[in-house]
């Protein structure tokens, strides 16, 4: 019996189907993201739309849309679709299909076989597929959510296009599951849906999951907290990444970390982690709070930051949060000062509202024969020639002489550094 043969199945209540099957799009107009690879004027969807289909590979998160993709394909070339699973199937069974495939091949018609899970299939198994995607029996589309230089064989790579698809974006999510309210006969506000699209973290099936169980313990028809809640078995956290508690909560942090508070720091980071905040936003505002309010008393405390953004992209979640509460409790406990932030913003406020003066001639650089006779770089003084290093030239306009920006405290590093300022400022004051 050939793999391709459809007898007609008994027919099913499609209220029986998952929430994610029913929702499937059947149109590239109703497919939600990968506008990248999928927006008008973009590679894959002229192809598509051309009937230029060459075998690919797509690569990404679970719950993006591999599968649909590969069905909308199908459909809109009018191929035979076969979806095939890595995990069921072996050597025996590739070649069973690809025998059937060269039969269909000969009637005038093409085999869209979809892989799902490609990376799961050894050397082996992936080189079965060589011949027959060479002599364009089927065309090919694997999907996995490993990286396909590492999981595909070179030759299979080198003969499909890599299409790499992205985790839905929350406004994503939340425009999916509205479209399937009607469908479940249930009513849910915009921050219920919210709160459902931030738990998915990007995955369109895991957030229809969470909305279907939870319209079946919604009471009257109307999905509340309660019933959300009762799916994710935790109490979920109203928290728009684009409202007021977002906001409260992230300034709760930066003030508990200024205000050197290690356990409220940590609490208010526990909390924007637990109602599902982007964590590289989170990594930027560390960042921030150590240039802001930590500076020069503590060097290392940027580095520390910048450290852990790194951690986070590298280890993501739930590994890279512990990174984030280290560096938050090093900012807690590090000295803390201003001071070189404020410095930045009066030289930046001067050189905004005062007359911008010209450059020292000292200060010019003689690239030209011309520009030397002119004066450029005449009274310049090499600082290494110095004793110490420190040269006596004046650097700033002459209106702004003797002004000072940065007034270092005398907590942590900046008090050596204001020993050393005073020692540079007095000899300068000998010019």
């Amino acid at each position: 019996m050939s793999l391709f043969d459809s007898a007609p199945l008994a027919s099913l209540d499609d209220t029986k189907r998952p929430l994610a099957e029913r929702m499937r799009p059947q149109r590239l107009e109703d497919y939600a993201g990968q506008t990248h690879i999928l927006g008008p004027g973009k590679p894959l969807r002229v192809q598509i739309e051309r009937d230029e289909l060459q075998s690919l590979i797509l690569w990404g998160p679970p719950g993006v849309g591999k599968t649909s993709i590969a069905k909308l394909i199908a459909g809109m070339t009018r191929c035979e679709f076969v979806p095939f699973s890595a995990v069921l199937s072996g050597i025996k069974e590739i070649k069973a299909v690809m025998l059937d495939a060269e039969r269909i091949r000969r009637t005038g018609k093409r085999t869209v076989l979809f892989v799902d899970e490609i990376h799961r299939f050894n050397k082996a198994q992936q080189d079965a597929f060589l011949p027959y995607v060479e002599r364009g029996d089927v065309i090919l589309i694997g999907a996995t959510t490993e990286n396909p230089s590492f999981e595909v064989v070179s030759a299979l790579l080198s003969r499909a296009k890599v299409y790499a698809l992205k985790a839905l974006t929350q406004e994503e999510i939340i425009g999916l599951l509205e479209r399937a309210l009607p469908v479940l006969n249930v009513q849910a506000s915009h921050d219920i849906l919210s709160q459902i699209a931030v738990h998915s973290n990007g995955d369109a099936r895991s957030a229809y999951n969470i909305l279907e169980l939870a319209s079946g313990v919604a009471k009257d028809g109307a999905l509340d907290i309660e019933s959300v809640e009762s799916v994710l078995g935790r109490k979920m956290l109203l928290y728009d990444k684009s409202g007021e508690e977002h906001f409260n909560l992230i300034s709760a942090l930066h003030k508990s970390i200024r205000s050197s508070d290690v356990d409220a720091a940590l609490y208010w980071l526990a909390r924007m982690l637990a109602a599902g905040e982007d964590r590289m936003y989170v990594a930027r505002r560390l960042v921030r709070m150590a240039i802001e309010d930590i500076g020069m008393a503590d060097p290392r405390a940027m580095e520390q930051a910048m450290a852990a953004q790194q951690v986070v992209h590298f280890l993501g979640t739930p590994e890279g949060d512990q990174a984030l509460g280290q560096v938050a409790i090093y900012l807690a406990i590090a000295p803390k000062s201003d001071a070189a932030y404020k410095a930045l913003n009066q030289a930046v406020a001067v050189a905004e509202t005062e007359v911008a003066e010209p450059v020292p001639m000292q200060l010019r650089n003689a690239s030209t024969k011309a520009m030397k006779q002119w004066g450029y770089g005449e009274g310049y003084q090499h600082a290494h020639e110095f004793e110490g290093g420190v040269n006596q030239m004046e650097c700033l306009p002459e209106h702004l002489r003797g002004r000072t920006f940065y007034q270092p405290t005398d907590r942590g590093v900046e008090q050596r550094i204001s020993q050393r300022l005073e020692e540079l400022r007095a000899r300068h004051k000998t010019r």
